[in-house]
């Protein structure tokens, strides 16, 4: 794979520092990617998003839900395991994991669910007023008699 060196990019900008981390992110992704526990994301509403990953074995004890730095990190690390069961087949793994989802500017984590062996996150993208488009109104022209840029003739001369 080749690899794309953005450092002209870091020199030559200001404030895109975002843009670029996501770039190094995206092409950086190597063959080792996790693949543990799968997951889902959905668009639930135009500007609601839900992340459902299957976590069968863990408990609500066993997982964490956190928001740093515009990342949620979704975490799992189970109990200690019951030593008096023999199992003759294990096919639910149950290992600890940490996912990590990048969030975008403005996207928030309204609340987190844990049922039938699926974690659902739901997100939410709020807009701030200040951000959010507006229509300004176009004003008419008030007819007053005599207009204030024209001078009359005789108080020239």
């Amino acid at each position: 794979m080749r690899h794309y060196d953005f450092a002209p990019l870091y020199r030559a900008t200001v404030g895109f520092d975002k843009m670029a981390d996501l770039m190094d992110r995206v092409l950086s992704n190597d063959v080792s990617t996790q693949t543990y526990p799968p997951y889902n994301i959905e668009k639930t509403a135009d500007d609601a998003y839900r992340i459902s990953i299957a976590v069968a074995g863990f408990s609500d004890d066993d997982l964490s839900v956190d928001v740093k730095e515009q990342a949620l990190v979704v975490s799992a690390r189970k109990a200690e395991e019951d030593e008096s069961k023999t199992y003759l087949h294990r096919g639910i793994a149950t290992r600890a994991f940490e996912r990590r989802f990048h969030l975008a500017d403005h996207v928030r984590v309204t609340g987190a669910v844990h049922e039938n062996g699926m974690l659902h996150i739901d997100l939410k993208r709020e807009i701030p007023e200040a951000l959010k488009p507006r229509r300004i109104e176009i004003a008419k022209p008030q007819s007053v008699g005599v207009e204030k840029d024209v001078v009359d003739a005789k108080a020239v001369n």
